[in-house]
């Protein structure tokens, strides 16, 4: 089974989906590694280090991926809406592709992709479970996200984070309020802490509560029914609009205290909860800082503009998108790490083992033999 390795052309994406170091696991399960020329360079993988641990580098993107029979990449068609048609049109039907897709957000392009006899796998699909951790992509690059988003806010504060006591005088912390203790938020509130920062934090799920003091922070509770806040999967559930109009009543008072506000709330396959409305953006502090980490599902806040950085009424309103990238090094480490551990839990005698018994692999199925097997896709399809 020859399993390829792409380089990556979604514009800005500097991640690899394989890391030399994952290769001898997996040629030890009896399979064939082939890597696109330059792959891994922006993740500083020379193809020598691929070529070292017993992986075959290939110039000819075309041969590769019409010779692959598992295609590993970071972000596949639907996580990359201009996906080349030209890379769909060489894969053989049958061939396995294991990537982010965006399933839930693009069941149109799935059920197409399903119409090439295509399998495949969806990384974002991975469900929270305890046998699942060493493949659960989402996480990883949400802890990159949540570290990011707070460097780039201390970088646009016109104030520091840490108490400082000088000859000058005393600088008292800035204040940082974080939405949303998931991953991304978690990393958030420690990366902050360590810069000396006061953290607040707040989350639907109460259950998260215990967490965010351990890091240091205060946890804020509003006055609002958070009984079905959470999904099986761990992933927040979309509430009412009711619900989302209350809660921003109830958090604007946090908001205008606060001299940094990182936003990190996302529902999978909708579009980001709204948290910050122009009338309660109206009363956060002049030179205070929003990094809005749901920029690229519409944003947290009303006046985010993706991949932008803006001024509005003197505070600057940062909308990052693809920030793991930004640390390409680490973030290829992690998601080489998941997707090689989720590959080789598929493998049995140097095959794919479809076998949708198994929750980690009939969560993350999308399609199949020709056709939509994913539950939550099809839903989707409907409009559910």
């Amino acid at each position: 089974m020859i399993v390829a390795v792409p380089k990556e052309t979604f514009p800005g994406e500097n991640r690899v989906a394989l890391m030399p170091a994952n290769v001898p696991a997996l040629l030890k399960a009896g399979i064939e590694i082939v890597v696109e020329s330059g792959a891994g360079a922006s993740a500083l993988q020379q193809d020598v280090a691929y070529v070292s641990q017993g992986a075959a580098v290939e110039d000819d993107r075309t041969r590769l991926l019409s010779r692959a029979d598992v295609l590993l990449m970071v972000r596949g068609p639907g996580a990359d809406t201009n996906f080349p048609q030209s890379d769909l049109n060489a894969l053989r039907p049958g061939a396995a592709l294991i990537a982010f897709l965006e399933p839930l957000a693009e069941p149109d392009l799935m059920k197409s992709l399903a119409g090439r006899n295509l399998t495949l796998f969806a990384m974002d699909l991975i469900p929270r479970v305890t046998r699942a951790q060493q493949m659960d992509t989402l996480s990883s690059m949400a802890m990159l996200a949540g570290y990011k988003a707070v460097l780039l806010a201390a970088q646009a504060a016109p104030r520091m984070f840490p108490l400082m006591m000088t000859a000058a005088g005393t600088f008292t912390p800035a204040k940082v309020f974080v939405i949303g203790a998931g991953v991304a938020g978690l990393q958030a509130i420690a990366t902050a802490r360590r810069l000396g920062a006061v953290v607040e934090a707040y989350d639907l799920r109460p259950a998260v509560k215990e967490q965010v003091e351990s890091l240091g922070a205060r946890f804020v509770e509003l006055d609002l029914k958070t009984d079905e806040a959470e999904t099986s999967g761990g992933y927040a559930r979309q509430q009412t609009d009711d619900f989302y109009r209350v809660q921003r009543e109830l958090l604007s008072q946090h908001l205008a205290k606060s001299d940094v506000v990182i936003t990190t709330a996302a529902v999978p396959g909708k579009r980001a909860p709204v948290l910050i409305s122009r009338d309660i953006f109206e009363n956060l502090r002049p030179g205070s800082v929003v990094v809005d980490l749901a920029a690229e599902k519409g944003g947290n806040c009303s006046l985010t503009k993706p991949g932008e950085q803006i001024l509005v009424d003197g505070v600057t309103v940062i909308g990052p998108v693809n920030l793991p990238s930004e640390v390409p090094l680490h973030a290829s480490q992690m998601y080489s790490k998941n997707i090689s551990t989720f590959l080789q839990f598929l493998l049995q005698d140097g095959a794919l083992n479809v076998d949708t018994s198994d929750e980690i692999i009939r969560e993350s199925l999308v399609a199949h033999g020709g056709r939509l097997v994913n539950a939550a896709v099809l839903k989707a399809l409907k409009g559910e």
